[in-house]
């Protein structure tokens, strides 16, 4: 393909970067358990999230909070009952159903599951799982024993089978004293679940392999050689990815940022380690390399920590393998994605490292602007490619609204 044959679809691009969840209108279904409380939070969420939220509660939700919490945070009313003339006479049943872009029900307890599984339409919330054309999740939450057992895990079955996504509890301490599965998810990993349901499938059935974070090298059990990156754009790309549908590897060097969802992978200490790692599998269908590589490491590294005399007169630097150049010969038919984190000159020098590496698509950020560098919230990006002389610039915006844009303009290419 020429540099003329091709052209960025910038709004789709721009608008990839926006929230997920803007103007979505989604049902929340609370049921009778003691995780109730997070589903206050979780609305909060995706109300902030720019949502539209109507809630729906069951007749045992009442028993742990009162509808004018949810009114509170939604400026709406909370449905109840199922024969509402007050309802009826406004938004009736089937068309609350209809007018749902998701009916997300959390906590689910085993009652409410046995009910969706049996296809009963005797309350509110199961009449409008039943009438609605909206993806329907369901986040269960109830006593460990419960969650076992066999006529759970029968309904569960048959509710996957019907096409129900499923967010399964985690383990840990329970409010009956309990340990074990059956735990409500935290309403962070339920927006999380959200905000992907509602995403463009626009990398479905793609592998995708994800470098992040610095590298260490080890000049002896105590020194090592590094640098400023946190993994933070490589962790919110891998995340993006994720909710975009492709199966994504992270290779991530020391990082304190949290682990993306869905998202396979390991931690690795230097680029040898790196490189061995990103190796250990091949045939990936697009490699993202935003791992800030150490160029050099130290021919020796000792087993006991160096004198100052012994540093001044013994380190010797030898240059690291090119990671994305590797993997790029191990991966021909791949799309490959890599940054150019410069000072100075920043367009001409990732121009000159998108032909030198072999890339399809370059990244180019300036990082002498502590707003947008290393151990920011925030970025600025310029998208170079062998398929276009356009560069699409991105302007400044949180890491992870970039990754959104990124990955959008990734499935064009």
């Amino acid at each position: 393909m020429s540099s003329t044959d091709f052209q960025w679809n910038a709004q789709a691009i721009l608008q990839a970067g926006q929230s997920r969840l803007q103007n979505k209108r989604i049902l929340l279904g609370v049921t009778g358990g003691i995780a109730c409380y997070k589903s206050l939070e979780l609305c909060r969420l995706l109300i902030k999230a720019g949502a539209q939220v109507r809630v729906v509660m069951t007749e045992g939700a009442l028993a742990f909070i009162q509808p004018l919490a949810f009114q509170a945070l939604t400026g709406h009313e909370p449905h109840v009952h199922l024969l509402d003339s007050s309802a009826e006479a406004g938004m009736g049943h089937i068309e609350l159903a209809k007018w749902a872009d998701l009916i997300f029900v959390s906590p689910c307890t085993a009652n409410q599951m046995a009910r969706f599984a049996q296809g009963l339409a005797d309350d509110l919330l199961g009449t409008l799982v039943l009438a609605t054309t909206a993806p329907v999740v369901i986040a269960p939450a109830m006593n460990q024993q419960m969650w076992k057992h066999p006529a759970t895990q029968r309904n569960l079955r048959q509710l996957k089978e019907d096409g129900v996504h499923i967010i399964e509890p985690a383990e840990g301490a329970q409010a009956c004293g309990d340990v074990g599965p059956g735990r409500a998810q935290e309403p962070q990993v339920l927006f999380q679940h959200a905000q992907r349901l509602l995403t463009p499938q626009v990398l479905a059935g793609k592998t995708v392999l994800i470098t992040a974070g610095p590298t260490r090298e080890p000049i002896d059990p105590v020194r090592f050689i590094s640098n400023h990156s946190s993994g933070l754009m490589g962790y919110c790309l891998a995340q993006a990815a994720a909710d975009a549908g492709a199966t994504v590897t992270l290779i991530s060097g020391p990082s304190h940022c949290t682990w993306p969802q869905s998202v396979q992978g390991q931690y690795v200490e230097s680029a040898q380690d790196m490189l061995e790692a990103c190796l250990s599998k091949t045939g990936y269908d697009i490699i993202i390399g935003t791992a800030a590589v150490s160029d050099f490491r130290p021919a020796n590294s000792g087993d006991k920590k160096l004198s100052k005399q012994d540093l001044e007169q013994s380190i010797q630097l030898v240059e690291n393998r090119d990671i994305i150049a590797a993997l790029s010969d191990a991966n021909p038919q791949a799309i490959k994605v890599g940054f150019a984190a410069q000072t100075h000159d920043v367009i001409s020098y990732a121009q000159k490292k998108l032909v030198k590496k072999g890339l399809d698509l370059i990244c180019a950020n300036d990082v002498s602007d502590k707003s947008i560098g290393f151990n920011s919230p925030n970025n600025e990006i310029s998208l170079i490619s062998t398929r276009t002389s356009d560069i699409f610039s991105l302007a400044k915006a949180p890491k992870a609204v970039l990754a959104q844009s990124i990955i959008a303009a990734l499935a064009q290419l």
